[in-house]
């Protein structure tokens, strides 16, 4: 018996074909690693909620975190930055913002019973006082030097992988300070949480021009992988080529990292830790009950999966070559996300790994699809007499959230565990 997941990957497959016959191949492959990137950040979304059921509604912050890391990290040096009093008023802004941590961290440490006890909770408001305006003391003024003698401080110059790694490890810390508040908590509490630190995170790398331009953007950032001009300059003829051989090898990367992050999600998800994750998913108390620690273990697995997330932003940030702060909107950094969860199959990579690929498609193609139908009906309309549609370009590009929506009500409808639904393994098999 053939299984449904071995189905669906070929009519993927032969979509893909499909694609690149009615396009261009060249066309074809950006759709293909904006997709992969997309399916490793449905892959840790599908850790966080598939294996733990924790709600995170702030995907969008992670992957701007990880657009901004990568940006900082791989950007070549901005040679008036660190010719300047910059890089020495940043590291005394840093000085002040450990003092002011390690201030506020001496009060949390006050016992809650004793003497202190009662102005323990006025002192942590002081403390808190206090480093901020330390810490504003020293940034303010180094901003307002990097903006005016640098622009901003621009990047490090380092291999693009080096920038996806970093983003990784940078989402990974923001989640672990919001899984040490928010986890143990009732899951609104995190939902709410993550809400609003994606959008305090969007707020900051939108208003930090001294770190990341702001709304200006950064551009081009580099590739992992040689740039179509690079291969033309090593002697190519033909432009063409070149774009297709610089996607190619772009694409190849992205695929073998998702492969290889796949395979190890994959053995951990069949393995005890997998079963461990689960159970706590289904029933927290009864684990808690025989020595899991439901909390550690859900701080564990958020973070996980924000270094997925934040890995994903980075490498839609490198392909596109631009930081662009004003371009991170929800629908389409946080709501295709879960909707590639719940048609793909919470819970199961192999659905996570397909909702990813499949949606964004999907997502991609409605809008050129769009504009070819609304053209034949209103060349109809028109020979009929009744008139042409206005703004066929606008309303097409309103098209795909209503091809969204229609997909998600099928699925619902049709395969509400998702289109490859989490596998129970019972005692027989």
């Amino acid at each position: 018996m053939i299984r449904r997941d071995a189905i669906l990957f070929a009519g993927l497959g032969i979509m893909i074909l499909a694609l690149a016959n009615w396009f261009s191949v060249p066309y074809t492959l950006q759709i293909l690693v904006n997709a992969f990137a997309y399916a490793l950040i449905a892959l840790g979304l599908n850790v966080q909620w598939g294996y733990a059921g924790l709600f995170n509604f702030g995907v969008m912050g992670f992957l701007m975190v990880g657009g901004a890391s990568a940006t900082f990290i791989s950007y070549p040096l901005n040679d008036a930055f660190w010719s300047s009093d910059g890089p020495m008023m940043l590291f005394k802004a840093l000085l002040a913002a450990i003092a002011g941590g390690a201030l506020i961290w001496g009060v949390t440490r006050i016992p809650k019973k004793g003497n202190l006890a009662k102005l323990r909770g006025f002192l942590l408001v002081i403390a808190w006082a206090v480093a901020y305006v330390v810490y504003r003391s020293q940034i303010d003024p180094a901003a307002r030097l990097i903006e005016a003698e640098a622009d901003f401080v621009g990047g490090l110059g380092l291999p693009a992988i080096f920038g996806w790694v970093f983003g990784g490890i940078m989402a990974g810390i923001i989640a672990y300070v919001i899984g040490k508040i928010c986890l143990g908590l009732r899951t609104d509490y995190l939902a709410i949480a993550t809400i609003g630190v994606s959008e305090i995170i969007r707020a900051l790398i939108k208003n930090m021009d001294w770190l990341t331009r702001g709304t200006l953007t950064v551009s081009p950032v580099p590739w992992p992988t040689p740039l179509p001009a690079d291969i033309t300059a090593s002697g190519v003829a033909s432009p063409d080529m070149a774009i297709l051989l610089a996607r190619s090898g772009f694409l190849a990367i992205v695929m073998l990292l998702v492969g290889v992050i796949f395979f190890f999600l994959q053995r951990a998800y069949d393995g005890p830790w997998g079963r461990m994750m689960r159970a706590i998913r289904d029933n927290h108390i009864a684990a808690g009950s025989i020595g899991k620690d439901v909390t550690k273990r859900e701080l564990e697995i958020f973070v996980l999966g924000a270094i997925l997330m934040g890995v994903g932003g980075a490498i839609l940030t490198s392909y596109v070559q631009l930081l662009d702060p004003s371009g991170y909107q929800p629908i389409n950094h946080t709501f295709i996300v879960w909707v590639m969860i719940i048609v793909g199959g919470a819970g199961n990579n192999y659905g996570a790994l397909f909702g990813g690929i499949f949606i964004y498609i999907v997502w991609t193609i409605s809008e050129p699809a769009s504009v070819i139908l609304f053209s034949l009906i209103s060349d109809m309309s028109e020979g009929a007499g009744i008139g042409a549609i206005p703004d066929i370009e606008s309303r097409a590009l309103q098209m795909r959230v209503f091809v969204l929506g229609l997909v998600i009500t099928f699925a619902l409808r049709y395969a509400p565990q998702g289109m490859i639904p989490e596998r129970v393994r019972t005692e027989k098999e």
